[in-house]
């Protein structure tokens, strides 16, 4: 009995993360009871001592701090000096966004959901209604991609004329000044018609120097620059890549700039003199002004007591002598300008690194933010843009197409890959929304971005291999009919660019998301940090005592909702209430787990990319779901859309559930992985892949006509012009649903023999002769085939197509 109560008093007070004198209150009390009932006992004498000692190390900081916390300072002080001074800065500005939320294992959910849903403004719709359809529509992307291999020039004119390329700069300096919710929408919705226009698009919105300029540009740079930007005048490129460095473009980069005096514009002038090398660049070939990143040496001295000052972003006109614009690249066969950069000894006065004097040193953060906004909408955009076409005319083609006389969208092997596509699409636009929400409300995580990137261009990629599947040889036979053939060769340049998917999912997430996203290692690794010893163990030994506590928390919360299923878990009523509490409990393992991970292998995580892999995983779905969640919310919780809600939910927690049982198994000490397991999963494996029934369910989202359909395509450009596939495929759509029943009748005709079987013209004679239709009904039945071979009919070239093919 007294066992029970302590077991259930200690759980309470983990759980709750209790004060210290609470906890020695309760303890003690109970521990005079048990003396009381089972008098001073050997065991009992035992218990007081190590009572006393818990007391003594809970109340007596000066004992505690020196004979635990400061050992254990000096010790891990060391570890430190393997933390970057640049990365230590980098928690001085951290926003607490919903990733901190999910580390912390006790997510909010009430704050999460009362976020007013995300909303274009009256302008920006007038936007979207105006300028963007004018320029989808003057998009053909077959003339782009096989003849021109460029956009067109008066595609170019309405790209900067009518604001495109000045969509996040200030109106006062001649932007648009659009939310990241309305950028996202404009690139998704082009995407959806022309990859290179999007991305023409794109680059100069989200990792170009407009953004940087806005925040940390002086006044005048910002007059200087931000105009010329903004109207297309000035054409900016994101120069990052190294030949040599690769995706290690911050810390081991060979690209420099050297600090010297030298003649500019007839006057001598404090500058730098930059040498770089640099290839993939979007946009490099028709830039007029180049954003770099370099490292700042100043070995004269002309700039203060340092010689090295680290990172720094600089713009660089492309006229200046010494810069060199190489042959374009040619990305997948996708033909947005592309292509390397050289510069050898170029000279820039001090004015063109961005924030001047006191932006030199700082391009690390400036670097991290730039990518941070771009990861978060444009490639969320694109790869959102991919899935909604898939659906769009995917869906409409499996519903058309025929084999053995029955729609092929109905044969249970196709639904599968309908319903991931039509899922992952739901997926993809609701976590596209709510993070476009959050930056607007300034929440820039560089974790939220890494996982938007990873996570949606791998959605892109299966979503992609999907479509290609269903859609057998038309999709495999490029030409004007063909709507996949561009995306499917685009999705690896998604994939690829700004950071590889393979370095981002097993390097960024998870290793920056410790630093940034967990509740104490950060504040830990700044107090280690400190100069003044005394002062960091003082504060590092506060922060230990509630890590502990933090620790113990998520012990005992995983164990109980383990073993309760979640049940229990407070989280708001409705209808999703148990997709609240499957998150909430997978949320308090993983805080547990990563937890275990971080303070069991220490500095050696980095190099354990296997784990860190599989933990970004589940930090990623925890947020893909929690998106997903939100975005119903939003919509007013439409039960149309609910199989799609639960399919999302059924892949995420099956993939959160795995991939920290994988962790489990392979970390070592092998022991510690398997007494972790039983804490987190004492009933073993919960959450299956999502059922059959499920995917039917949601496969039919996409097959038929309805709200569902509507909202899970509304970002796909169909242009009103009758030879257009897309509207083809939607005509055909609606004209299989109508003839649904005479197709029936003339399967049922066939087989008994009222007609024999043969191609559409003479059959449909056969059909009228013999009175089974009537003439209205074989007329719209005609049609219906008509249409339906437009769709399915694929380009041919003559055979000496290529040979005179100018490329």
């Amino acid at each position: 009995m007294y066992a029970l109560v302590l077991i259930v008093a200690v759980w309470l007070l983990s759980a709750f993360r209790a004060k210290a004198w609470l906890w020695s209150l309760v303890l003690g009390g109970w521990l005079l009871t048990a003396t009381l009932a089972y008098s001073f006992r050997w065991w009992i004498l035992i218990l007081w001592g190590c009572y006393g000692l818990l007391v003594l190390l809970l109340h007596h900081p000066c004992t505690r701090r020196r004979r635990i916390t400061a050992p254990i300072y000096n010790q891990m002080r060391n570890m430190v000096s393997k933390v970057s001074t640049e990365e230590l800065a980098d928690l001085e500005d951290v926003t607490a966004g919903w990733d901190t939320e999910l580390f912390s294992g006790t997510p909010d959910w009430k704050r999460w959901l009362a976020h007013d849903p995300p909303r274009l403004s009256s302008r920006e719709q007038e936007f979207m209604d105006g300028p963007v359809k004018e320029l989808c529509a003057m998009l053909d992307d077959w003339d782009i991609t096989e003849n021109l291999r460029d956009l067109p020039q008066e595609v170019w004119d309405c790209i900067k004329q009518k604001g495109f390329m000045g969509m996040q700069i200030p109106k006062e300096y001649g932007g648009m000044q659009f939310s990241p919710l309305a950028q996202s929408e404009v690139i998704m919705r082009l995407a959806t018609r022309s990859i290179t226009a999007a991305v023409t698009v794109m680059v100069p919105n989200s990792i170009g120097p407009a953004e940087l300029l806005v925040k940390y540009g002086t006044h005048e740079q910002q007059k200087r620059w931000l105009p010329a930007l903004s109207c297309g005048n000035e054409i900016p490129c994101f120069v990052l890549t190294g030949v040599q460095s690769g995706s290690d473009a911050i810390s081991q980069t060979p690209d420099i700039g050297i600090v010297c005096e030298q003649e500019y514009e007839g006057k001598k002038t404090l500058g730098l003199k930059l040498n770089w090398e640099k290839r993939y660049i979007t946009l490099a070939p028709v830039a007029t002004l180049l954003g770099l990143v370099f490292r700042v040496y100043d070995p004269e001295r002309l700039l203060g007591e340092d010689t090295d000052y680290g990172m720094t972003f600089a713009l660089v006109p492309t006229h200046l002598k010494g810069v060199h614009i190489g042959r374009r690249h040619n990305p997948m066969d996708v033909p947005f300008m592309n292509g390397p950069t050289e510069g050898k000894d170029v000279f820039i006065p001090l004015d063109h690194v961005i924030g001047e004097r006191d932006g030199i040193g700082h391009g690390r953060n400036m670097l991290i933010e730039c990518l941070s906004v771009g990861r978060s909408i444009s490639l969320p955009a694109l790869s959102t843009a991919g899935g909604q076409l898939a659906s769009y005319a995917v869906g409409a083609y499996a519903s058309v197409r025929r084999q053995f006389h029955l729609s092929i969208g109905r044969f249970g092997g196709v639904e599968e890959p309908l319903a991931r596509i039509a899922g992952y699409t739901y997926i993809m636009n609701a976590t596209r929304k709510i993070t476009c929400d959050a930056l607007n409300r300034g929440e820039k995580s560089a974790v939220i971005a890494a996982m938007a990137k990873s996570n949606f261009t791998e959605c892109m990629r299966r979503v992609a291999n999907d479509a290609m599947d269903v859609t057998g040889g038309k999709g495999l036979m490029l030409g004007p009919r063909n709507w996949l053939g561009q995306l499917y060769k685009a999705t690896p340049i998604g994939i690829t660019v700004e950071g590889a998917n393979i370095l981002t999912r097993t390097l960024m997430i998870f290793g920056l998301g410790a630093l940034r996203c967990h509740p104490y290692l950060g504040k830990e690794f700044n107090a280690l940090a400190n100069k003044d010893v005394p002062e960091g163990i003082t504060q590092f030994d506060i922060l230990l005592q509630e890590h502990f506590a933090y620790t113990i928390s998520s012990f005992s919360r995983s164990l109980f909702h383990g073993l309760t299923g979640a049940r229990f878990v407070r989280v708001p009523t409705g209808k999703l209430r148990r997709h609240f509490q499957n998150i909430t409990r997978l949320s308090a393992v993983y805080a547990l787990v990563a937890d275990i991970a971080i303070l069991g292998l220490g500095s050696k995580l980095r190099r354990k990319e296997k784990l860190s892999g599989r933990m970004a995983d589940a930090l990623s779905w925890l947020y893909l779901m929690s998106c997903v969640l939100k975005e119903f919310h939003d919509s007013g919780t439409p039960e149309e859309e609910r199989p799609l809600v639960d399919w999302a939910c059924a892949t995420g927690c099956h993939v959160v559930e795995e991939s920290l049982l994988e962790t489990l198994r392979n970390l070592r000490p092998a022991p510690l992985g398997c007494f972790l397991r039983l804490i987190c999963f004492p009933l073993g494996r919960k959450h299956p892949v999502p059922t059959d029934s499920q995917s039917h369910l949601v496969a039919r989202t996409i097959l038929e006509p309805s709200t569902v359909r509507s909202r899970l395509t509304e970002g796909v450009f169909v242009a009103e012009t009758e030879d257009d596939q897309l509207t083809l495929l939607n005509e055909a759509l609606m004209l299989a649903v109508k003839t649904e029943g005479l197709e029936r009748t003339v399967r049922t005709a066939i087989r008994e023999g009222t007609v024999r079987y043969g191609f559409e013209k003479d059959l449909l004679a056969q059909l009228r002769d013999n009175g089974v239709l009537s003439e209205t009904e074989a007329d719209l039945l005609e049609k219906a085939w008509s249409v339906r071979r437009r769709v399915i009919e694929v380009d041919d070239f003559p055979a000496n197509y290529w040979s005179r093919r100018q490329l």
